[in-house]
């Protein structure tokens, strides 16, 4: 059996794990999962859960991964601390603030598992009519999302989580959300690299481990395919920000990309292009694509070297960030909830917010 299942990270449909995805994510080496609001009761079933994903696990511990990027996009509520929209905290302009919220998120998710947070969002709103990014951006231009960047991904990743910087190429000036359809982009290559990139840069150069793809039709790369569809973006974000680790594509399962492509389609384009992991909100479309992965290969559609170097490169990002997994003890989960540290973060937060409003 080959371990082609490293290439995906896909949901879970509740509190515990199914025998059918106990089957899955053992028996197809599952790269990883994701996880929502869906797979969340308390720190402690959140801890249960992950240990019994992980007790499946092959040679690496899985990634375990979470939007929890505070405001409104924040799967895990209660007992986790609650921070507000990521552009309210950046209007403090103190980059050792977001650093020092990023690193409570970290502690947090950490200590019941978690290892990799699909965050930050590098992108800069530029249109205020845009509502998919709107708040979770940190700015409305280069220079302040560029500035707090860095500091978001270390509050992150010196505090036990790998972090993922998104949505590649720039997502703050669409108008459509690519949930539900296929956002334009007409920004010129010149105007991109002065504004859109800066940040994705920084990203870079703060070591980020993943970035993500998002699924946008931008004119000035390639004006047929999505983003996370064309060989041509895979090679404008490598090129640009000399990024040599995981790219990942945004959830496969967006109408922008289901109402143009079949399931399998997609996951091979995907992969030829130059994704090294594919993203799934659901075990049953991963699972399809896998399939049309390994079809695919059979009949040398996708190159065999290709995924072979994907897979290599998922290898050493674990192989250099895990260590063998020790299964969570839920009793000290309590620990690291409503700390002092969060507690002081929180009221020097909302003071800070009310003094500059």
């Amino acid at each position: 059996m080959d371990n082609f299942g490293q290439l995906f990270i896909a949901g879970l449909s509740g509190f515990s794990l199914t025998d059918e995805e106990k089957d899955f994510i053992k028996n197809e080496k599952l790269g990883g999962v994701i996880l929502f609001h869906h797979n969340y009761q308390d720190p402690a079933q959140l801890a249960e859960l992950v240990n019994s994903i992980q007790k499946l696990r092959d040679e690496y511990p899985l990634f375990i991964a979470v939007d929890q990027e505070g405001g409104r996009v924040v799967r895990f509520q209660s007992q986790f601390t609650q921070f507000p929209a990521m552009m309210t905290i950046a209007a403090l302009n103190s980059p050792k603030t977001i650093f020092e919220v990023h690193q409570v998120m970290a502690k947090e998710l950490s200590a019941c598992g978690i290892n990799l947070a699909l965050s930050p969002c590098c992108d800069i709103l530029t249109n205020e009519e845009n509502k998919v990014i709107g708040d979770r951006a940190f700015g409305r231009d280069a220079e302040t999302v560029e500035k707090f960047i860095s500091a978001a991904i270390r509050g992150l990743q010196t505090s036990g989580l790998l972090s993922c910087a998104k949505h590649f190429p720039g997502h703050g000036g669409t108008l459509k959300d690519s949930h539900v359809d296929l956002p334009l982009i007409k920004t010129s290559l010149d105007e991109m690299r002065s504004r859109e990139l800066i940040p994705f840069v920084k990203a870079s150069k703060s070591r980020v481990e993943f970035m993500m793809m998002a699924h946008l039709l931008v004119d000035a790369i390639d004006n047929k395919l999505p983003t996370s569809l064309s060989a041509k973006a895979y090679e404008f974000l490598r090129q640009e920000t000399k990024f040599t680790k995981i790219i990942i594509t945004d959830d496969m399962e967006m109408k922008a990309i289901t109402d143009r492509f079949t399931t399998e389609e997609a996951a091979i384009m995907a992969m030829m292009a130059g994704a090294d992991m594919l993203l799934y909100k659901t075990l049953g479309e991963a699972k399809k694509a896998l399939n049309g992965i390994r079809e695919a290969v059979k009949k040398k559609t996708l190159k065999r070297d290709d995924i072979i170097h994907k897979l290599t490169k998922i290898e050493k990002c674990k192989k250099e960030n895990f260590e063998s997994y020790q299964p969570i003890y839920i009793p000290k989960i309590v620990d690291s909830f409503n700390t002092e540290e969060a507690k002081k973060l929180t009221i020097s937060l909302k003071n800070s917010i009310v003094a500059n409003a």
